[in-house]
C-alpha cells in the first residue's frame, strides 16, 4: 500500500486534473471425521525450487487439540503415487503454529512432481510442483504477483493465473495485510464475506498466524499455490505499513509494544506459513537468495523493506523550505541504503558470478525513476486545496507538458520560460514516491552501474503500488541499463480509488507524458504479470481482471511489452 504522502500526492493530482471449485487432485482423503486424525484445512503448497529439491508445506492439526502431528511427506512422478521418488518424516507442532515444511531432495532437474502429506489414515490434498531446469534451458515462464488483500475482494487473479499455466509463481510481497477489520480496503468486506480475522490489527505472533490462516483458507489461493512452486519475499504489510529497519508508519510503541518484538513475530509467522527455505535459520530477517533457471535466467530475490532500509524521507520535507536542505542531504547521502550493505555486496557478487543470459531482480518497490519536475510538485501540496492552489497545479502540469511537446516537435519555438521548465538545473525532477528506489537514489545508481559495468542483461520485477508499469532503467547520465516490469495488485485498490474523480485514461496519460522513463502504465485494474524469457527476449504480458468484487469477471491480456537487453 502506498505511503500517506504518496496517497496525498495522487489525490491532489486528481483534483487538479479535471464460484471456483477445487480440482479433483486437490481432494483430501480422510479428515476431521476420522476421530483423532488431523485436518489439512489450508491445503498444501511448494516453493523455493532448486534443480534437485523443493520445499513442501502444509498445516495439520487435530481439531480442538494442540498436540504435535507426525506427518509423512511423499513425492511421486504420478498422481496415483505409484512411483515415489522422495519421502520422509516431519512434524506439525504448536511451536510452528501447526505448520510443517519439508525439503524434498533427490529430485531430477526440470521435472514435474506430485506431492502430499500423510498422518494415520488421513491424506492431505495433492499438490503439483516442479524443479528448476537443467543447464541449457531455452524458455521460462513465471507469474508475478503483489498485494493480495483479503477484505478488498476475491482472489480472481489467482484463479486466472492458474488458467495461464505458468511454470513458477513469484510473489513480491504484501501476501497479507495487517490492518484491523475496519481498516484499509475493508469497505466491501462484509458484503463479500471477507472480514479480516482477527478483528484487531496484527501485532502478536498469534495475530499474524490467524491472519495467514485466513488468507490461506481462500479457495483460489489454495488451488493456485498447490499447483506450482512459489518463490516469495515480503513487503511492508507482512509487518506494518511503510516498514523500515527500525520502525514503521503503522506502528506505535506506546500502544503496540516495541517494533522489534512485532517484527520478530511477523517474521516468524511468514516463515511458518510460506513454503520458503530460510537462508539463515539463526536470522529470519535474512531472506535474499538466488535461483538459476538452467542458465537462461538467474532470479535474485531481494529484501528492500526490512533488513537494511533506512527510514523514508518524507515528500513534504523536501518541499518545505525550512526542512528542504536537511531532507535533500539525507536523500542524497552516499551511506543511505534501501538494502543494507551486506545485501548489496551479496547481490554484486551474485551478478558478477552468474553466467545466466538474464539477470532478474525480484523485489518489492519501483526501481525506475518515477520523477515529476519540481514546478509541478510544488503546486501539489495536499495541505492547500484552495481553488487558487488547484488552478496553479493544473496550470503547472499543462505548462510543463506543452514545453515538452514543443521541444519534441518544434524546438526552435521554445520560449525562455519553456526552456527553463525543461532545464534540470532550474527545474529539477524528484520522485513523488520516496518509499520506492526514488528515495534511495545513490544506492540505485550503484546497483545499476554494477549491472552496466558487468554487461548484464537486466530485468527488474516490482510490485507494491497496486498499478502496472513498465519502465526503462537508466543511470543518471541517461544510459539505459535494463527494464522494469511492475505488476498490478491481486486485489488491493490502485489509483482508480485515489483518483476516482478522473478517468483512468487521463491518469495514464499524465504519468506516461511526464515521466520520461515510463513506457506503459495501467492505473485502474487488478491483475498479474506473466513473464516469459527466451535467450533473445524478456516479454511481459499483463493479465487484468475486470473486477475483484464478483466471482464473475472478464480478462484482458492485450498488453505485452518486450525487452531484448
Amino acid at each position: 500500500m502506498p505511503q500517506a504522502s504518496r496517497r496525498q500526492f495522487v489525490i491532489r493530482l486528481a483534483s487538479v486534473s479535471a464460484a471456483l471449485g477445487a480440482a479433483p487432485w486437490l481432494t483430501a482423503c480422510g479428515g476431521a471425521d476420522d476421530g483423532e486424525q488431523p485436518a489439512f484445512q489450508y491445503g498444501v503448497s511448494s516453493g523455493d525450487p532448486l534443480a534437485d529439491r523443493v520445499m513442501l508445506w502444509t498445516h495439520a492439526q487435530v481439531p480442538g487439540q494442540s498436540g504435535d502431528v507426525a506427518l509423512t511427506y511423499e513425492v511421486a512422478t504420478d498422481a496415483t503415487f505409484a512411483t515415489l521418488v522422495s519421502s520422509g518424516s516431519v512434524k506439525a507442532t504448536a511451536s510452528t503454529g501447526h505448520t510443517a515444511k519439508a525439503d524434498a531432495t533427490g529430485l531430477a532437474a526440470g521435472k514435474d512432481y506430485f506431492f502430499r502429506f500423510r498422518s494415520g489414515s488421513t491424506i492431505s490434498p495433492v499438490g503439483r510442483t516442479r524443479t528448476l531446469p537443467a543447464a541449457g534451458a531455452s524458455s521460462l515462464s513465471m507469474a508475478v504477483f503483489s498485494c493480495s488483500n483479503y477484505p478488498a475482494g476475491y482472489f480472481n487473479v489467482y484463479a486466472e493465473a492458474n488458467k495461464a499455466a505458468p511454470q513458477f509463481a513469484v510473489h513480491l510481497g504484501d501476501f497479507m495485510y495487517e490492518y484491523a477489520a475496519d481498516g484499509y480496503a475493508s469497505a466491501d468486506a462484509k458484503t463479500l464475506g471477507r472480514v479480516s480475522d482477527p478483528a484487531n490489527e496484527c501485532v502478536t505472533l498469534a495475530d499474524y498466524r490467524k491472519r495467514y490462516a485466513q488468507y490461506r483458507s481462500d479457495p483460489d489461493s489454495k488451488v493456485f499455490f498447490a499447483s506450482l512452486p512459489l518463490i516469495a519475499v515480503w513487503d511492508d504489510h507482512e509487518v506494518a505499513n511503510d516498514t523500515y529497519k527500525d520502525g514503521a508508519e503503522n506502528h506505535s510503541s506506546a500502544t503496540e509494544g516495541t517494533f522489534a518484538a512485532r517484527r520478530a513475530a511477523a517474521m516468524q509467522a511468514w516463515h511458518e506459513w510460506m513454503p520458503v527455505r530460510a537462508p539463515d535459520a539463526n536470522n529470519l530477517m535474512k531472506i535474499y537468495r538466488s535461483f538459476d533457471f538452467g542458465g537462461l535466467a538467474a532470479l535474485h530475490m531481494l529484501d528492500t523493506r526490512v533488513i537494511g532500509r533506512d527510514k523514508q524521507v518524507e515528500f513534504a520535507e523536501l518541499l518545505n523550505p525550512a526542512t528542504a536542505a536537511t531532507a535533500q542531504a539525507t536523500l542524497l547521502s552516499p551511506s543511505r541504503s534501501i538494502m543494507g550493505g551486506a545485501q548489496l555486496q551479496w547481490l554484486q557478487a551474485q551478478l558478477a558470478a552468474s553466467k545466466a543470459t538474464w539477470q532478474v531482480l525480484g523485489q518489492q518497490v519501483l526501481m525506475a525513476r518515477m520523477e515529476f519536475p519540481v514546478s509541478i510538485l510544488t503546486h501539489l501540496n495536499p495541505d492547500n486545496t484552495s481553488p487558487a492552489a488547484l488552478a496553479a497545479g493544473q496550470t503547472a502540469i499543462t505548462e510543463y507538458l506543452t514545453a515538452k511537446a514543443t521541444a519534441a516537435q518544434a524546438p526552435a519555438m521554445l520560449t525562455a520560460a519553456q526552456k527553463a521548465l525543461l532545464d534540470p538545473k532550474l527545474n529539477p525532477k524528484l520522485g513523488y514516491n520516496l518509499d520506492a528506489w526514488d528515495g534511495y537514489p545513490v544506492e540505485r545508481e550503484i546497483l545499476l552501474s554494477t549491472a552496466a559495468q558487468l554487461g548484464k542483461k537486466l530485468v527488474v520485477l516490482a510490485g507494491d503500488t497496486h498499478n502496472a508499469w513498465c519502465s526503462r532503467l537508466t543511470l543518471v547520465n541517461g544510459t539505459v541499463v535494463g527494464q522494469e516490469f511492475a505488476t498490478s495488485s491481486v486485489s488491493s485498490p490502485g489509483f482508480e480509488e485515489y483518483l476516482a474523480a478522473i478517468p483512468p485514461a487521463q491518469t495514464k496519460q499524465i504519468y506516461e507524458s511526464v515521466v520520461d522513463d515510463l513506457r506503459y502504465a495501467d492505473t485502474s485494474r487488478r491483475g498479474f504479470l506473466l513473464m516469459r524469457f527466451t535467450p533473445t527476449e524478456a516479454k511481459g504480458t499483463y493479465h487484468f481482471v475486470s473486477t475483484v468484487k464478483s466471482r464473475m469477471y472478464t480478462v484482458d491480456t492485450s498488453t505485452s511489452l518486450s525487452y531484448a537487453g
